[in-house]
């Protein structure tokens, strides 16, 4: 198989990197270079920015694909300028969608394929619903042969998956907990969750790649552990080996009281109870099984970060907005109780 990735070095696009590269795959990455120093010896690199079309159309005037996927698309003009680029050149274009697309509030909390597109409350989540649009309608009407794959929350070991964390990542909620300090859980944590590492996305990823029956079709990747918020935190405590000191706040509090974009990333998406029905991706993957348990996950996640201190960038504006909102709530409480 001869595929090119553009991108190909983030949480969920390194694992499949790694992967394929262990199966004898002709493995093109387009992107800038920031990231491929670690990449596996048989891994062919095209150095460009997506963005600039023409030079990308000159890097890849002889070269024909069995599979395209894109990893960095989050418009639908990106999606436009790729089709110029790739319609022609591969027998498979993939899309990387997002789960967070599925109609919020839901319906039903059991999410497949079928669950509509609608989310009011995330434009991210409206721009990769406009991309599918956009890409359904060049395979209905010129062929383009396309398939849609929706990711959840996926994890590697770079960073600790988190709910509320600030724009420098989620090292902070770490330290705090690190440093015996309370950590601010969205709602009352009982709401429903699905964690995927990224080396079990990558086995029902590679299982689409040159798949006859994946052609036309949207299809979620996740695993099928279902967790409440309150396990998630736990096991990332415990994996750190400290004992968990949780707030609870509610979600449109937190919405309310953050510069962040809270209420696309927990309103839109985290505050809602879901839980994935894969049976799409085990018929189009047969054998198909996430193997990695979040406990499990997570303390291989935090062992690596551990001992990698450039991975650990502090965030002192939100550890005082946490403090903050904590502040606030006892504030409240000591105000009712007097």
């Amino acid at each position: 198989m001869k595929a090119l990735f553009i991108g190909g070095t983030g949480i969920i696009s390194s694992a499949i990197t790694k992967q394929l590269s262990e199966t004898g795959c002709e493995l093109y990455l387009l992107n800038r270079g920031n990231r491929n120093e670690s990449l596996p010896a048989n891994v062919k690199t095209l150095q460009a920015d997506i963005n600039d079309e023409a030079h990308v159309a000159r890097l890849i005037e002889d070269l024909s694909f069995d599979v395209v996927a894109d990893f960095i698309a989050f418009r639908p003009e990106q999606l436009e300028r790729d089709y110029r680029l790739f319609a022609g050149k591969t027998k498979q274009f993939i899309f990387i969608s997002s789960a967070s697309a599925y109609q919020k509030p839901l319906s039903d909390y059991r999410v497949s394929e079928s669950t509509p597109l609608a989310n009011s409350y995330w434009e991210y989540s409206r721009n990769k619903i406009a991309c599918e649009d956009y890409l359904m309608k060049q395979y209905r009407e010129n062929g383009f042969p396309i398939t849609i794959v929706r990711p959840s929350h996926t994890y590697d070991e770079r960073s600790i998956p988190l709910g509320v964390h600030g724009s420098k990542g989620s090292w902070q909620v770490a330290k705090r907990m690190l440093e015996n300090k309370p950590v601010i859980i969205h709602g009352d944590g009982t709401s429903l969750w699905t964690m995927t590492h990224n080396g079990d996305f990558a086995r029902g990823f590679i299982g689409l790649m040159g798949n006859l029956h994946a052609i036309g079709e949207s299809v979620q990747i996740t695993s099928d552990e279902t967790l409440t918020w309150n396990q998630i935190y736990a096991a990332i405590a415990d994996a750190l080996g400290v004992k968990l000191q949780a707030v609870h706040v509610s979600s449109e509090f937190l919405a309310a009281s953050s510069s962040e974009d809270y209420t696309g990333g927990l309103i839109g998406d985290k505050a809602n109870s879901v839980v994935f029905d894969n049976a799409k991706l085990k018929r189009l993957v047969p054998g198909f099984v996430a193997t990695t348990r979040f406990d499990q996950g997570i303390r291989g996640t935090v062992e690596h970060i551990l001992a990698h201190p450039e991975l650990q960038t502090e965030d002192r504006e939100f550890d005082a907005w946490c403090d903050r909102v904590i502040g606030a709530l006892e504030g409240a409480l000591a105000a009712i109780r007097e």
